[in-house]
């Protein structure tokens, strides 16, 4: 047993270095056979130059197309800009139009009323001479010719008073036509308000109507130019 003992002591380094030595060898093999299996696996491929290329020509045509429809876009945005401006400029003409017809109805509204209870009153007598009548009717002549030159009464208004139509006789008192001058320039005077406000309000929705229109399209603007800008960045310069 002791010789048996002996011996394998004594064999046991060169069987340690003989295991040691084909471990090496075995790493070595394994190694070389992965760095061989690496070479052996196909490699993928890039892109041909050509079709890089297209990609890029079909980049930079789309950036371009881009760039002009957001050149487009804030050109039309422009434009819709000048028009809300003129529109708004319209509609404070339209509305220092509509205030001056109301002042004008408000003064002749309070002058008809003292008129209309004034006429109220007897009339005072007066001589009833061819004199007089002639006197009366220049006078309706007269007041219905400055009520037209000022805007009270129109100009078929004014027709009639002149013809004696529609109600208009120059043999009545002074005091009696002034009152129906009154009241006609205060019935014209509020159908001219009446349209002045109908007009102001025309000019109020079209200048709401172009501001919209202009927001909208300066939002349709940036969002176009942000676009172009994106698609620049994607084209790789030559």
């Amino acid at each position: 047993m002791n010789v048996v003992l002996d011996i394998f002591w004594h064999d046991l380094p060169s069987a340690v270095l003989a295991w040691l030595l084909l471990a090496l060898l075995a790493a070595v093999a394994i190694g070389v056979l992965a760095a061989y299996t690496r070479q052996a696996e196909p490699q993928p491929a890039g892109p041909a130059p050509e079709l890089l290329e297209r990609q890029q020509v079909l980049l930079s045509e789309y950036a371009q197309t881009l760039a002009r429809k957001a050149r487009e876009a804030s050109a039309a945005a422009e434009r819709a800009a000048v028009t809300a401006r003129r529109r708004r400029e319209e509609w404070l003409a339209a509305q220092e139009v509509a205030e001056r017809a109301w002042q004008h109805y408000d003064e002749a509204d309070s002058q008809a009323r003292r008129v209309l209870t004034a006429s109220a009153l007897p009339l005072p007598r007066t001589p009833q001479t061819p004199a007089e009548y002639a006197f009366r009717e220049r006078y309706l002549h007269r007041s219905a010719m400055s009520a037209c030159s000022h805007n009270r009464m129109s100009p078929l208004e004014l027709s009639d008073a002149l013809a004696h139509r529609r109600g208009w006789d120059p043999r009545r008192h002074p005091i009696e036509q002034e009152a129906v001058l009154t009241k006609v320039a205060r019935a014209s005077l509020r159908t001219a308000y009446r349209r002045a406000s109908e007009a102001e309000k025309q000019a109020w929705l079209a200048t709401e109507a172009a501001t919209a229109a202009a927001q909208s399209l300066r939002a349709a603007a940036h969002t176009a130019q942000m676009r172009a800008r994106r698609a620049s960045r994607r084209v790789t310069p030559a």
